[in-house]
C-alpha cells in the first residue's frame, strides 16, 4: 500500500514536471514563431521598398520602361546581375540605395565626376577563360574570372587575405587621373563583419607591398549598420596625415552592384558610390610619389561571402572639358555613357554633361554639333541607328536638363564608321564608344 501510494505520488510529479517543461518548451516556439514573423514582414516591406525605388528610377532614366525593376543582386542564386559599365557586355543598369519616389533626373544633374578622356587600362574579362586567373593582372594570392547565373557578364573574384594585392598591368598612374570599377558583393548580410570590405590603394611599390608612400580607401560591405568609408595615407619620413573614416550608408547600394568612381587631381582624393560623392580630401595624395593601382579584400566568412569587380577602367584627365572645347572647338569623351544596345543614358554620364552646359551658357552665340560613335559589336545597320540615337539622348539631356535651346543643337551618328583604336580588343571598343561635341 505504501509502495502504491509513493508510485501515485510519483506519477502526480512527473506530470507536474512534464508540463511545466513543455509550458516552457511552447513558450519558447511562440517567441521563436513570433521572431521569425518580425523578420518576415521586415523582409517584405524592405522588397516592397526596394520595388517602388526601382520603378521610381527606371521610369526617369529608362522612359517608357514601364518602371520594370532591377533584378536583386545581392545573392547571385537570385536573378541575372545587370553591371553598371560602358562595355558592351550585359545589361546594365544603375541602383542608388538613397532614392526615393521624388528623385529625378535634375538631381543627377549635380553629380559633378567627369571621367578621364585618355584610355589608360580598361577590363572586363571578356578575353580570359572562366575559372583562369586575368591575363591582364597579377596578385601574390589567387583569384579566377567567373560568371554569375545565365548573364554574359564575366567578373573576377578577390580572395581576401591580409597583405594579398591584385594589381592590373598597365602604366605608370599619371598626375590626374580617374578610376572606375562595378562591385558585386555575394552573400553579405547581416552577421557579415564589420572588417569585411574592399579596399583601393594608390601606392610607390609595384609588387605587393604597400610602399613608402600610399593612400587607400577601404570600402565596406557588411549590413548590420552603418559603417564608415576609411581613408588613410602614408608618407616615409611624415607619417600618415590622413587616418579618418566618412561615415557612409551604402548598405544597400552595396546589395544592388554598385558603380565606383574615384578622381585623383594631384593631390586631391574623390570617390563617389554611384551618384553619391562620400570621400573628397583635397591633400590625401602624396604629390608626384604614387605609380600603381593595388585592390585588397579583407573580412569574409570563407565560402559564404565573396567580392567581384568588373569593368575596371582608369583613365587619364578627368579635370575640366570645358578648357578644350573652347580652346580647340571640339571635345571626345568616353564619359558619356548608355545601357548596353540602348540609348539610355547612365546617371554618372552628367558630369560631362554638365560642363558642356556651362560652356554654352558662357557663349550664347555658340552652337554644337553632337556625334555619336560605338565600337564594331553587332551590324553596321544597328550600330549607326544607335548612335544617332545616343547622339540625340545627350542633345535631350542638354535641353530638359539644362535648359539648352533646343535650335542650338544637332545630333549625328556615325556608327561604327570611324574608330579610334581597335575594336579587337576590350581597350579599343571602350576608347571606340564616344561622344564628340563640334563648335558649329
Amino acid at each position: 500500500m505504501k509502495t502504491s501510494s509513493k508510485t501515485f505520488i510519483s506519477f502526480i510529479i512527473a506530470l507536474m514536471v512534464g508540463s511545466t517543461m513543455n509550458a516552457q518548451f511552447l513558450k519558447k516556439l511562440a517567441k521563436k514563431a513570433e521572431r521569425a514573423a518580425e523578420r518576415t514582414v521586415e523582409r517584405r516591406v524592405e522588397n516592397e521598398t526596394s520595388k517602388k525605388t526601382d520603378q521610381a528610377l527606371d521610369s526617369i532614366l529608362e522612359p517608357g520602361s514601364g518602371g520594370n525593376q532591377s533584378p536583386n543582386t545581392g545573392n547571385p542564386g537570385d536573378d541575372n546581375p545587370n553591371n553598371t559599365s560602358a562595355n558592351s557586355g550585359g545589361n546594365s543598369n544603375s541602383n542608388t540605395p538613397s532614392a526615393s519616389a521624388e528623385k529625378t533626373i535634375t538631381v543627377y544633374s549635380k553629380f559633378d565626376y567627369v571621367p578621364g578622356d585618355k584610355l589608360l587600362f580598361f577590363d572586363d574579362f571578356a578575353n580570359d577563360f572562366i575559372g583562369d586567373f586575368p591575363s591582364k593582372w597579377n596578385t601574390n594570392g589567387s583569384g579566377e574570372v567567373v560568371t554569375i547565373d545565365n548573364s554574359p557578364q564575366r567578373w573576377m573574384e578577390l580572395i581576401p587575405g591580409y597583405g594579398i594585392h591584385y594589381v592590373p598591368n598597365m602604366p605608370d598612374l599619371p598626375e590626374e587621373y580617374t578610376i572606375e570599377f562595378d562591385l558585386f558583393a555575394y552573400g553579405v548580410d547581416k552577421q557579415t563583419s564589420s572588417t569585411a570590405g574592399i579596399e583601393v590603394m594608390l601606392s610607390d611599390d609595384k609588387n605587393f607591398d604597400d610602399g613608402d608612400h600610399y593612400a587607400k580607401s577601404w570600402i565596406p560591405v557588411g549590413q548590420y549598420a552603418v559603417f564608415s568609408i576609411h581613408n588613410r595615407n602614408y608618407a616615409r619620413g611624415e607619417g600618415s596625415t590622413i587616418n579618418s573614416g566618412v561615415k557612409a550608408d551604402i548598405r544597400n547600394a552595396v546589395l544592388n552592384q554598385p558603380h565606383i568612381s574615384i578622381a585623383v587631381n594631384k593631390t586631391r582624393f574623390r570617390l563617389w558610390v554611384n551618384e553619391e560623392k562620400y570621400v573628397d580630401i583635397p591633400q590625401m595624395v602624396p604629390a608626384g610619389k604614387l605609380s600603381t593601382l593595388k585592390f585588397n579584400v579583407n573580412g569574409l566568412k570563407d565560402g559564404k561571402e565573396k567580392i567581384f569587380i568588373s569593368n575596371l577602367k582608369v583613365a587619364e584627365g578627368g579635370v575640366d572639358l570645358r578648357r578644350k572645347l573652347l580652346a580647340e572647338g571640339k571635345v571626345s569623351t568616353n564619359g558619356i555613357l548608355f545601357d548596353v544596345g540602348s540609348a539610355n543614358l547612365q546617371p554618372q554620364s552628367m558630369g560631362v554633361i554638365l560642363q558642356i552646359s556651362q560652356v554654352l551658357a558662357q557663349e550664347p552665340s555658340m552652337k554644337l554639333k553632337i556625334v555619336g560613335h560605338t565600337d564594331a559589336d553587332g551590324s553596321d545597320e544597328n550600330n549607326l541607328k544607335l548612335s544617332k540615337s545616343r547622339a540625340e539622348s545627350v542633345k535631350n539631356a542638354l535641353v530638359s536638363v539644362y535648359g539648352v535651346s533646343a535650335d542650338r543643337l544637332s545630333s549625328e551618328g556615325k556608327g561604327e564608321s570611324e574608330p579610334v583604336a581597335d575594336n579587337g580588343t576590350p581597350d579599343g571598343k571602350a576608347q571606340n564608344r564616344r561622344v564628340e561635341f563640334i563648335k558649329q
